[in-house]
């Protein structure tokens, strides 16, 4: 089974990164072949809504007609027997990589009819990691698991299965005295960084593994 990591944030070396990393190490010690793809070094846009992935009897119905850097990583997940995706939450959504990223990847397959069919063809794993710079009881306040949980629901739809996760009072600055944060106390920072995150880490591992384990959906 091949299993692809997708980085949705635009630093490739934090937390985001670091929980994808441990995903694939969960996947690859279940016998899974493991890619990361940074969608920071990607040249590609989001849906355009041309609809030509809808045309009746189009060249592209069921496909993107947009050509880009996402064309082939497009077509890698379809070879894939599981996909997992990984987002800071900016201002209360994932990143923009991420959301045009989920544009492709979901529109094409949604057929408008009241099957509320598929046309992905198969049935693969999915994984979502999310981390966030605010507290858990904070972020369910705003309702961040709404927005989550649509994301589920779409990639379970159309993919076949999805499975997410949450990260919460990230770490944000590597020396907090550089930078507007008097929001935020440096001390429980650090604390949640040495405790918690460990604790995440061995989360997205399990994440990882279990997809990679669980050929019967791929």
């Amino acid at each position: 089974m091949k299993v692809i990591a997708f980085n949705g944030s635009p630093r490739k070396k934090a937390n985001t990164a670091a929980l994808l990393n441990k995903a694939l190490e969960g996947a690859s010690s279940a016998g899974a072949s493991v890619e990361m793809v940074h969608l920071i070094d990607l040249k590609y846009k989001g849906c355009v809504s041309c609809f030509e992935c809808k045309r009746i009897n189009g060249k592209s119905y069921g496909s993107c007609v947009l050509k880009d850097d996402l064309t082939a990583v497009l077509k890698k997940i379809r070879e894939a027997g599981a996909i997992i995706l990984g987002t800071p939450i900016y201002l209360g959504r994932e990143t923009g990589l991420m959301a045009n990223f989920i544009e492709r990847l979901v529109f094409p397959y949604l057929v408008y009819d009241a099957q509320r069919t598929s046309l992905f063809g198969k049935s693969i794993n999915c994984g979502f990691i999310y981390t966030l710079g605010a507290p858990e009881e904070m972020a369910v306040q705003a309702g961040y698991r709404v927005r989550f949980d649509t994301n589920d629901m779409l990639l379970s739809r159309i993919l076949g299965s999805c499975e997410s996760m949450a990260a919460y009072d990230m770490y944000q600055f590597d020396d907090y005295s550089k930078y507007v944060s008097s929001a935020f106390s440096v001390e429980h920072k650090a604390k949640v960084r040495s405790v918690q995150f460990p604790i995440d880490c061995e989360k997205a591992f399990e994440m990882g593994k279990r997809l990679a384990a669980d050929k019967g959906k791929a």
